[in-house]
Parts: C-alpha cells; structure tokens; sequence
C-alpha cells in the first residue's frame, strides 16, 4: 500500500514541468557555469574549487526541490479536496506522510546524481568509489529536514501564500548557509548564524567527504536535530490541516 502511494507522488511530480526545470535542470546549469569560471582553482583545504561548487550545487538542488516538490503539492492537495479523500482510504496518517517523505527524497536523487555525474566528467572531479558513495548517501539522508520543512509550509498556508514563502525561505537557507558565498567570506557574527542552520551543517558534510575528512559527527547530529525538530512540526501541522480539512 505505501509502495503504490510512493509510486503514484513520484508520477504526479514527474509530469510536472516545474520539478523538471527547477528541480533537476537549474542546478546542473548553475554548476557547469560556476565550474567553468572557477576551474582548477582550490581552497585553503586544497579541495579544487570544481569539486567543492559540485557538493554545494547538489546540496542546493536537494534543498530547493524537497521544498518545491513538498510544499506546494501539499498546499495544493488540500485546497482541492485530495487530502480528504485520502483520510477515507485505509491509509493511516502516519504513512501519508512517510509517503511523501521518501517520494520527495526519491525524486531529488536525479538532480544530485547529474550534478556529480557532470562533476567527474566534465570537471575531472576525482573521487575514490568510497567517497562518492559517502558524497552522495549523507546528501540524500540529509535531505530529511527539509522535507518536513516543506511539508510543515504546505500545511500551514494557503496555496496562493506558499509559493513566495517557499521561495524566500530556500533562499535564505542555501544562502546564509553558505551554499553559494562560502562562510568564510562573511563577518563573524553571520558566519556563526550560518553554522547553525541545517542548510550549512547539510552541505558540510559533503565538502568534509571530498576533502578526505568523512562525515563529521558534529554536522550529523545537527541535521539528526533539524529533522526530529522539523518532523514533530510536520505531524503536528498535519494534524491541524486535517481537522480543517
């Protein structure tokens, strides 16, 4: 039955153009341009600038659609009565969500996966099978948070208020967390708001693999944290959408 369930979101969302164009193309665009400006440039670790915009292009793609894939449709789904109809299926509450939990992270493995892929060749990223394996496993498990985000944002507001929001919100996650302006060029204070947003500790984890680090604890357990946090918030906002649904 949650196999079915998963199956049906992943088909809705792949119809539309937007998961297509948003969710999986802008990212491997973003990356090929900034890959090609910067070259074989490194950073202070030594880790070619190529291979670290690689991890922060796919922890953005991930960011960015878990959102877009979970928010509106959400938003959507209870503006139009499909959310009631699924309350009188035998599906329990607890596996509509679990449902769109993993439909959402299945459906951000594409883009994380073409952004490495153009990575390795068309940028010589060079990893060990281990690393890319770490690479991709702690970006796609990270993705949790963010889910939960998105779902807590569909359930709460109107489909008309969800777009901008979701919008405003992603940016200001992949931004202050240093996605696309290292945290290294910002002042002290912003620097230590960014460390603490899951979107920083997320993408850490990526460029600590590829720097031959492995996946650090610290950042593990804060996007362990965000998305026990975010996952009660989610089940409690689902519960207010369904009494008013």
């Amino acid at each position: 039955m949650l196999a079915s369930y998963v199956r049906l979101e992943i088909l809705r969302m792949i119809r539309n153009r937007r998961y297509v164009i948003l969710g999986i193309g802008f990212p491997l665009v973003i990356y090929l341009l900034n890959a090609n400006v910067f070259g074989k440039e490194t950073t202070d670790g030594g880790v070619t600038l190529s291979a670290y915009v690689m991890v922060s292009m796919a922890a953005y793609g991930a960011i960015s659609g878990t959102l877009v894939n979970t928010a509106g449709p959400w938003a959507q789904e209870r503006a139009s009565g499909w959310l009631p109809q699924l309350q009188v299926t035998p599906l329990p509450g607890w596996m509509i969500i679990v449902g769109k939990l993993v439909g959402a992270l299945l459906l951000v493995l594409p883009s994380m996966l073409l952004v490495c892929l153009a990575g390795a060749l068309t940028q010589g990223v060079s990893l060990s099978v281990g690393q890319w394996a770490a690479l991709v496993g702690a970006l796609w498990a990270g993705a949790v948070p963010f889910v939960a985000l998105g779902l807590v944002i569909g359930s709460l507001l109107r489909p008309d208020a969800v777009q901008p929001v979701t919008m405003i919100t992603m940016l200001g996650l992949v931004i202050v967390g240093g996605l696309w302006f290292p945290v290294t060029t910002m002042g002290e204070t912003m620097r230590t708001i960014a460390e603490a947003t899951p979107a920083y500790s997320y993408a850490d984890m990526g460029w600590s693999v590829i720097a031959g680090h492995g996946v650090p604890l610290s950042d593990a357990l804060t996007v362990a944290g965000w998305a026990a946090a975010l996952g009660v918030l989610a089940v409690l906002a689902y519960r207010r959408a369904t009494v008013r649904a």
